[in-house]
């Protein structure tokens, strides 16, 4: 498809919201917080910002790659590859990283979506903590309310990306980015004003070296650098296909800091809202990914007007969670648009059937499939669905960014420079090539090396 006919964003606005959206998710909202929890709070925070700095230009990269070539990954490596190489055959990640990702989750964003019903209709209400902690374990295992939300998920991301660009995807990002940022502020000033929430931000700020080494510092760094990755979505092209429909007239570095920015801020934001209130009622910051789901709902109800807040929570969580589901939705079928030559409804359609078939695995994995445990005991379907795109295909395709942007090899460093540096704003530092060669490169490795040592010794 050609550069002049490509449908492109209305709004600068919906650029950063729609890639911010795309970023800003369960990531941000439900693993940053409980690993800051586990290794000792502000002094991991500090880690992970240097971090994430280092891997923010593997964002700009998959922006200025889909804006040079116009198109999705899947069709915007062999635009650009120079001829006689097979860079294309590495466009198979977007749509098989997106998938891998989808699989669980829509089913954990379905977990968001019933929770908010939960939350509404007063079933969390009054229950002791024992019961909050039965009520998740029925709630996993119940069939139907795992499909059903689930199925919903799909439906409503294919249902937007149906839309189209500006009139779908857009217009819904947009007033859910405005909604989560609303209700993340009220969240904040609630959580900042309970008795006792001083002691939780504290924890939270004032960084403390001993807890962190306690934990130890190399594991420490090599969450943080993981947690970089996973949050900023790099890897699959969800970020390429947001740069196809960029216009030229904005640099990518400045964009990208935004990005960046927007993402980082609902990340802190959200430390704000979890741990002051686990400190002011006294319960464990760090007690894995059950926090939202069984820690917080017992706050919520020793709270005053808890139920209203509680609704407040699952809605701002289920926001955060449709917005990254529709931008790697569309991720996917505009794969089919791009590579294949689909119509969007027909896409759609295809990508409806073939996301909700291949989601159910992770449906039934804790109900049906409960006895089927891939990576040792006490695991499930979503642990292995994760682990392959977290712990394998994220660290595949940045690896393949980067050398496809910055080796004489692939696209290049001066092709990618170049578009990067098209338009007003902050440039791309030019000096940085010698960095993202050859040590990024070795960290990412290091991650991965990691991410097996971590699954193997468990």
């Amino acid at each position: 498809m050609g550069k002049a006919s490509r449908e492109v964003l209305g709004t600068r606005l919906g650029f950063l919201l729609l890639s911010a959206g795309c970023a800003i998710g369960l990531g941000n909202i439900w693993r940053f917080p409980y690993i800051t929890g586990l290794y000792g709070g502000a002094a991991f925070v500090i880690i992970y910002l240097c971090c994430l700095l280092a891997v923010t230009p593997i964002l700009i990269m998959e922006i200025a790659v889909g804006r040079a070539a116009r198109c999705n990954m899947g069709q915007a490596l062999r635009k650009l590859e120079p001829e006689g190489t097979k860079w294309h055959r590495f466009g198979w990640l977007a749509l098989v990283g997106s998938y891998l990702l989808m699989m669980f989750y829509t089913v954990v964003t379905g977990w968001l979506l019933s929770y908010c019903w939960f939350a509404f209709s007063g079933q969390l209400s009054h229950l002791d903590p024992a019961g909050v902690g039965a009520f998740f374990g029925r709630t996993l295992a119940d069939t139907r309310v795992q499909v059903i939300g689930m199925s919903v998920t799909v439906a409503v991301g294919c249902l937007v990306c149906s839309l189209g660009v500006r009139k779908g995807i857009e217009r819904i990002v947009k007033l859910m980015m405005a909604g989560l940022f609303l209700i993340l502020i009220l969240l904040v000033f609630r959580s900042l004003t309970l008795p006792g929430a001083g002691e939780g931000v504290s924890f939270y700020l004032a960084p403390d070296f001993g807890r962190l080494f306690d934990k130890g510092f190399f594991s420490a760094c090599n969450a943080a650098l993981n947690q970089a990755f996973f949050t900023i979505s790099v890897g699959i092209g969800s970020m390429t296909i947001f740069g196809s429909y960029q216009p030229d007239n904005r640099s990518l570095a400045g964009e990208g800091a935004w990005i960046v920015t927007m993402d980082t801020f609902v990340a802190i934001m959200a430390g704000l809202v979890i741990f002051p209130a686990c400190f002011a009622f006294g319960v464990d910051a760090g007690g894995g990914p059950g926090l939202i789901f069984v820690t917080l709902p017992n706050i919520f109800n020793a709270m005053d007007g808890g139920r209203i807040w509680g609704i407040l929570f699952f809605v701002f969580m289920a926001f955060a969670a449709l917005s990254t589901v529709i931008a790697v939705f569309e991720n996917i079928i505009s794969y089919s648009i791009d590579v294949w030559g689909m119509s969007r409804r027909t896409s759609s359609i295809l990508h409806f059937v073939g996301l909700w078939v291949c989601s159910l695995p992770c449906a039934l994995g804790f109900n049906v499939w409960a006895d089927f445990q891939p990576l040792g005991k006490g695991t499930s379907v979503l642990d292995l669905e994760d682990f392959l795109i977290s712990n394998n295909l994220l660290f595949v395709g940045t690896l393949m960014f980067l050398f496809f942007c910055c080796t004489r090899w692939g696209w290049g460093w001066k092709n990618f420079l170049a578009e990067a540096n098209k338009g007003e704003g902050l440039k791309f530092p030019h000096w940085l090539k010698g960095y993202l060669t050859y040590v990024l490169p070795c960290l990412i490795i290091i991650v991965f090396v990691m991410g097996y040592v971590e699954r193997l010794s468990k």
